[in-house]
């Protein structure tokens, strides 16, 4: 590979918010990018050109990262990031076993993701894109959580979706989402949203909450009459739902 060469990724994920997340920030960076949804979608476009490194997805429909890396390990040389959930101890010992150069737990920062991708094409010796040679001025968010169809920029504090457009919050929207992203797959009392958003005006306790999160709601719901992102537990608060895997 010559070094005016572009590293080549291909970013596997059923979830399309986070595929086109991570496709989006590392072209950004200087990678040529191809994005798949499958296994089968994954051979197609390895058939077309080869990768140097596949970013793959654990938790997926059908074939699973597991099988899928080790069908890539067993016929070519390329190069395997996982992506597991936070509690998957397994599968991240069966990813590295089957033959994963890399792994990273969900929900993970863009950046450390960058940098392993970095260490493990180096160590191919794969030449990479220098950082200093990236266009300056990029707005690419550090650090972004899947939030329904838009994902929140822990950085800037807005939300960005998936054309990379951003999204205005208010205060109290950004920290009731800064909790729940802290928080995901636990209910939250409306007592500590209450806290956490600062709410002192002059709404019912339960209304004031309850005003908040259908504002939210319209901006990371695909559908907010039935919501899938910030669910409601009745009688004892919220929970955000992250993306599966």
């Amino acid at each position: 590979m010559q070094p005016s060469d572009t590293a080549r990724l291909v970013v596997v994920d059923d979830e399309p918010d986070i595929r086109t997340m991570v496709a989006d920030y590392l072209c950004k960076n200087g990678f040529a990018v191809r994005r798949c949804a499958s296994g089968k979608e994954l051979d197609s476009t390895l058939a077309s050109g080869p990768a140097d490194l596949v970013v793959l997805d654990v938790s997926m429909p059908g074939e699973d990262g597991i099988s899928i890396a080790r069908r890539l390990r067993a016929s070519t040389k390329t190069s395997i990031i996982m992506l597991t959930g936070s509690d998957d101890v397994v599968d991240r010992i069966v990813g590295l076993e089957v033959g994963a150069d890399d792994y990273l737990t969900k929900p993970f920062d863009l950046r450390e993701l960058r940098a392993r991708i970095r260490a493990v094409l180096r160590r191919g010796g794969v030449v990479v894109p220098d950082n200093a040679n990236i266009a300056q001025g990029a707005t690419t968010p550090c650090k972004l959580v899947p939030f329904g169809k838009v994902a929140l920029d822990l950085d800037r504090h807005c939300l960005v979706d998936c054309d990379g457009n951003t999204h205005r919050l208010t205060a109290s929207e950004f920290d009731m989402l800064s909790v729940f992203a802290a928080n995901p797959n636990r209910v939250i009392s409306r007592e500590r949203l209450l806290d956490t958003s600062g709410a002192g005006d002059d709404e019912p306790f339960d209304r004031a909450i309850d005003i908040r999160i259908a504002r939210i709601r319209k901006k990371i719901e695909i559908d907010p009459a039935t919501p899938q992102v910030l669910k409601t537990i009745r009688g004892a608060g919220y929970i955000y739902v992250p993306p599966r895997g």
